[in-house]
């Protein structure tokens, strides 16, 4: 089974058997975000660093920045979002991805939140 981290900023991170992860929002951020109507995603060989901005996803309610959990480099994005955007709600986890990239440091990926502590952020939002 593939290893799932997170971001306080609700973003999901899964690594992959290459060492490589992919990386979208939580169905939380979904959830508070609405219909998604647009996402602009980061382009190929793009280098980011942790808590950069890197994406965009826009909804009726509003545009909110996703940031890159870690450092590294843009290996791929879901080309699939640029003509159906909803695939985030209805699949924030499995089709609405929004993109791949290499670690600078695959360390750094044990140092982000696991699903305990990300619910934990999300309860604390909440109150």
């Amino acid at each position: 089974m593939s290893q799932v981290k997170y971001t306080s900023s609700h973003e999901w991170i899964r690594l992959e058997e290459d060492g490589s992860v992919t990386v979208g929002i939580t169905d939380h951020a979904q959830e508070l975000l609405g219909d998604m109507v647009y996402v602009d995603l980061p382009e190929v060989d793009d280098e980011v660093e942790a808590e950069g901005d890197c994406a965009v996803v826009e909804s009726v309610k509003a545009a909110s920045d996703v940031y890159s959990p870690l450092d590294g480099t843009i290996t791929e994005i879901n080309e699939a979002l640029e003509d159906a955007p909803e695939l985030t709600n209805s699949s924030p986890m499995a089709d609405g991805w929004l993109f791949k990239m290499t670690l600078a440091n695959a360390a750094d990926f044990d140092e982000l939140l696991d699903e305990a502590a990300y619910k934990a952020v999300v309860e604390a939002e909440d109150h």
